[in-house]
């Protein structure tokens, strides 16, 4: 099953393959704990909280981490 936007951060962080891609792009967010309490939200929405630049992630770099993720699926 394809990644989207749509995808929660919980579910790319239990996955393996998710959880490296993701830590690649935006290091060190798998073991942050803001990271830890925006689990149930998908990656449009935690797009549109300004705290998502904070880290480095934008629109851009969301598409880049899902086209990674799918590409090792």
């Amino acid at each position: 099953m394809a990644v989207t936007l749509d995808t929660t951060l919980g579910a790319l962080l239990d996955d393996p393959k998710g959880k490296a891609v993701l830590d690649q792009y935006l290091p060190g967010i798998s073991s942050n704990p803001m990271a830890a309490m925006a689990k149930g939200m998908s990656l449009r929405m935690i797009l549109s909280m300004p705290q998502a630049a904070q880290f480095g992630l934008t629109e851009a770099t969301a598409n880049q981490i899902l086209a990674e993720v799918n590409k090792q699926l």
